[in-house]
């Protein structure tokens, strides 16, 4: 039987189940899954298409006319070609082949139109031009116009000469989900026609950097999960202890994608089903193109699988050399700095967010010796909440390796202690008292003393005084140094940078 799959037609077993539908897809075991029941399209392509570029994603809407219907008919040929050329009236792309006859009419273009023109008056060289300013001309296939970009117009500033369009495909709009469910059962009884997705895609917004690493970093294992949803929204709260800038605000359309910048939830994620007016406290990160229907319907604690179209772009604990490849496939320069050699451990990547090194086109990778980054384990289970201040703190809630800045060391001491956060230390209760603080013990002092959230390393055994130096109550012990304490402590001054690794039990 015939059945379509994240909008690819499959040919499965007349008894064939979910399980066999989702074999080879994008999926996440125990994710939501939706299934359109019926055999009349919920889905329907709309006049409105997406053109992905190497720069972005535009929405081109289709005028009525006998050269939209032209365009219909080439447009998979438009896959992979390039921006011939770029001025101040209009960016072209192109060349291909068509049957446009030669008309040397002028006519007014306005800014954002979408048109045909022919390269020296012949239609084996004819070209889709982009109006970015209103003007009158003669392109020499007469009227030609194919429709209009409605959105995404920020990426027409972006394009350059050699710019790709990656693919273009039709924009769905999803009109009811009356005949869909969701499920989780691989077991569910496939029929003909069904149409099965398994994830959803979202389209980044470039115009919201931080916003798209936040969304980027909180999908990064593949999925989120549903902390609540609405008649409006399904939300996602895996990761709110953030702090964002307010980036680009817009009304927040069906599909929108959004990041809550102000008061409580911040960095909370929002994916709307129906159109809702601007909020200045929420960014617009990205748009959902596949799976609104699994969004729509899911419910809390409901895990999604989610893909997006620019992936995270971070090399930290990558080699050199490994790194130096990673980046090259997004396009983007590797500068090598400390240790450059390609064995060395990326340990810093400048800059951090994927927005800004694929648009820079460059990244510095700030490299250290493998024996230079130190092993930890981390007491998730007895001090949850000191654990998550400590991974704020060195960045290990979002890189595989962290930083610790050396506070106070001296040869000879029991202990070294590296900065904190003393703000965030305030809401760090006291915790379970130690009995003997042993060696290689790593805590952190709580808001019942000075200096909360003061980070520490335990040298030597005792059983009075805490990783930073601080009696029991005034310490939480966060978990164990699995490195070389000997290694660690050699040279170390106040300001000397430590790198940290979490080992996994």
């Amino acid at each position: 039987m015939k059945v379509t799959v994240n909008g690819i037609e499959k040919i499965l077993d007349p008894n064939a189940e979910l399980k066999d539908a989702v074999i080879g897809e994008i999926y996440e075991k125990g994710s939501l899954v939706s299934v359109h029941l019926s055999a009349g399209r919920i889905k329907e392509e709309t006049s409105d298409l997406e053109l992905v570029t190497s720069k972005g994603s535009m929405i081109m809407h289709l005028d009525d006319s006998d050269d939209s219907v032209t365009w219909k008919s080439v447009m998979k040929n438009i896959e992979g070609i390039r921006a011939r050329w770029v001025t101040k009236d209009i960016i072209a792309f192109g060349s291909f082949k068509t049957d446009i006859k030669q008309n040397r009419e002028a006519r007014m273009y306005r800014h954002h139109d979408c048109f045909f023109s022919l390269g020296g008056s012949d239609n084996d060289t004819t070209y889709m031009m982009i109006a970015t300013d209103d003007h009158k001309r003669s392109y020499g296939a007469g009227a030609g116009r194919i429709g209009r970009i409605t959105s995404g117009r920020h990426v027409l500033s972006m394009l350059r000469e050699g710019d790709e369009i990656i693919s273009v495909r039709p924009v769905i709009s999803e009109k009811s989900f009356e005949n869909v469910v969701v499920t989780t059962d691989m077991k569910y009884k496939l029929e003909e026609g069904m149409a099965v997705e398994t994830y959803a895609d979202i389209t980044m917004n470039k115009n919201s950097p931080m916003s798209c690493e936040h969304v980027l970093v909180t999908v990064g294992k593949g999925y989120i999960t549903i902390s609540d949803s609405t008649g409006s929204y399904a939300a996602c709260s895996d990761i709110t202890d953030v702090e964002i800038s307010s980036e680009d605000i817009s009304v927040r359309s069906e599909g929108s994608v959004t990041v809550r910048t102000e008061g409580a939830g911040t960095g909370r994620i929002f994916f709307y089903k129906e159109r809702r007016q601007m909020l200045q406290s929420h960014n617009n990160a990205g748009t959902v193109r596949q799976g609104r229907s699994i969004l729509s319907l899911a419910k809390e604690n409901d895990k999604i699988t989610v893909r997006t179209d620019q992936p995270r772009v971070l090399s930290v604990g990558m080699t050199q050399s490994e790194g130096k490849r990673f980046l090259e496939s997004f396009g983007i320069k590797q500068i090598r700095t400390g240790d450059t050699s390609d064995d060395a451990i990326i340990v810093e990547q400048e800059p951090e967010w994927t927005m800004h090194a694929v648009s820079e086109g460059e990244a510095e990778t700030f490299g250290a010796p493998r024996d230079k980054i130190f092993s930890i384990s981390l007491d998730r289970k007895n001090e949850p909440e000191s654990v998550h201040y400590f991974e704020k703190v060195t960045g290990l809630s979002h890189k595989p390796i962290g930083t610790m800045k050396v506070h106070f060391a001296f040869k000879g001491m029991p202990m070294v202690t590296f900065d904190g956060d003393e703000e965030r230390g305030k809401s760090l209760y006291p915790g379970n008292e130690f009995k003997k603080c042993k060696k290689g013990d790593i805590g952190i002092t709580n808001q019942s003393r000075p200096n909360c959230g003061l980070i520490g390393v335990r040298l030597e055994d005792s059983k009075e005084f805490g990783p930073t130096g601080e009696e029991r109550y005034g310490t939480n012990m966060i978990g164990t140094f699995k490195g070389d304490l000997n290694k660690l402590a050699d040279g170390l001054k106040e300001g000397s940078i430590v790198y940290v690794k979490e080992e996994r039990q």
